[in-house]
């Protein structure tokens, strides 16, 4: 629940700078008036994504939410070649599956990698895939308002579409439906809807480390506030990124760096546990990534190009 009001934070952000670029000029009125439907719809994706996200990962070990999540990248190549029409070489559909194995091995590592799923229902996992498919139809969506949006807007002299009206009406319609969705998550939790509002008091309480009730807050607001302000930066370079370039694109940068994270937070670092050592299988998953990355950027001949992403 704390993350959700995280989350609300991040769209009263997003609206701000919005705000901000719209009086300087940035955003101009055409930009403003694109059609809001593929905003609703990104909305409704991304917040099914949470909810089953959230309802899954409650009965998932830790070590299988990420490598089941490694499945997103598979449903993009999918989602990007039925809804975008995209065409993919041998080497970047081998790339990508490359990278996806690697981020795989390197997270699963470990001798009991082979009991990752024992005993959790089919029903689970397959949940958490779902939630996999539902963000990668969403950051497909999101390159398409910006190909559809070049090609509506035609007097902005030489400008594309701002990121943060993509990101800001996105990301306002996900908060909509996900206070929908909140009696349901709020039950996921085990808590009743009827003591939500308590409940979400004393996580504000806890975020600005004030009250009587402020166990395990160690750092507050301080680290909220900087992972607030990371994960804001993060966001909005990844959907630069994705304007720039292409979705999938985006999902190989993301999980390159999900080995990079993983070696940091086995470091010992302040307010988190001791350093850990990791097995040679997190060495060997890194370099089939790195081998994927180089795969899938391997230059193809310009007559290929043309027909693929």
């Amino acid at each position: 629940m704390n993350g959700n009001m995280h989350f609300f934070m991040y769209v009263a952000i997003y609206f701000f700078i919005l705000c901000m670029r719209y009086r300087a000029g940035i955003v101009t009125d055409e930009m403003m008036t694109i059609p809001k439907l593929p905003f609703l719809i990104i909305g409704i994706l991304e917040a099914l994504g949470v909810a089953s996200g959230m309802s899954s990962g409650a009965m998932l070990p830790g070590p299988a939410i990420p490598v089941l999540n490694q499945t997103f990248l598979v449903w993009q190549l999918g989602f990007s070649t039925l809804l975008l029409g995209r065409k993919y070489s041998w080497n970047k559909i081998a790339g990508c599956l490359l990278v996806a194995a690697g981020v795989v091995v390197a997270v699963a590592s470990g001798p009991d990698s082979g009991q990752l799923l024992s005993g959790v229902g089919f029903v689970w996992p397959s949940l958490m895939i779902a939630s996999s498919s539902f963000q990668a139809a969403a950051s497909i969506l999101k390159e398409f308002v910006f190909i559809d949006a070049a090609n509506r807007i035609k007097s902005m002299q030489g400008k594309s579409l701002d990121i943060f009206v993509v990101n800001s009406f996105g990301s306002g319609f996900q908060a909509l439906f996900v206070l929908l969705f909140l009696p349901f998550l709020s039950n996921l939790k085990g808590i009743p809807f009827s003591q939500l509002p308590q409940y979400l008091k004393s996580g504000a309480g806890c975020f600005f480390n004030i009250g009587s009730q402020t166990l395990g807050c160690d750092g507050a607001p301080l680290l909220p506030l900087l992972y607030i302000v990371t994960n804001i930066a993060f966001n909005i370079s990844l959907l630069n990124l994705l304007k720039i370039s292409s979705a999938i694109v985006s999902s190989v940068v993301v999980m390159s760096s999900v080995p990079v994270a993983i070696y940091i937070l086995s470091l010992p670092l302040p307010y988190l546990p001791e350093g850990v050592s990791l097995s040679p299988f997190f060495l060997f998953g890194s370099v089939i990534l790195v081998l994927g990355l180089i795969l899938y950027n391997i230059p193809q001949p310009l007559k290929q190009e043309s027909q693929v992403d």
